[in-house]
């Protein structure tokens, strides 16, 4: 595993596309825990301590490596290829 994240590359926004929350759990008219933004597409997921996961799902349908929190407060970021924690700048 590197030192650190090698896809710094992939992040191209940091605009949420659904700034009211999780985008499948609004579809689907549920709720989540937190909150993760997509640093390559700006899709909103909840975390994986909400029952969807819909933010390690999205990565997992996608490859978009890297999520921020949108947690307030927090300002940590995650590459789930190099599983590394991280802050962006």
């Amino acid at each position: 595993m590197p030192a650190t994240c090698t896809h710094f590359h992939l992040v191209k926004t940091d605009e949420p596309r659904t700034p009211q929350g999780c985008e499948e759990c609004l579809k689907m008219g549920d709720s989540w825990v937190h909150l993760r933004l997509c640093r390559t597409c700006g899709h909103v997921g909840c975390c994986d301590d909400s029952k969807n996961k819909h933010a390690t799902k999205h990565y997992h349908a996608s490859r978009h490596p890297i999520i921020t929190s949108l947690e307030p407060g927090e300002d940590w970021s995650w590459c789930y290829i190099d599983e590394l924690a991280m802050v962006l700048e």
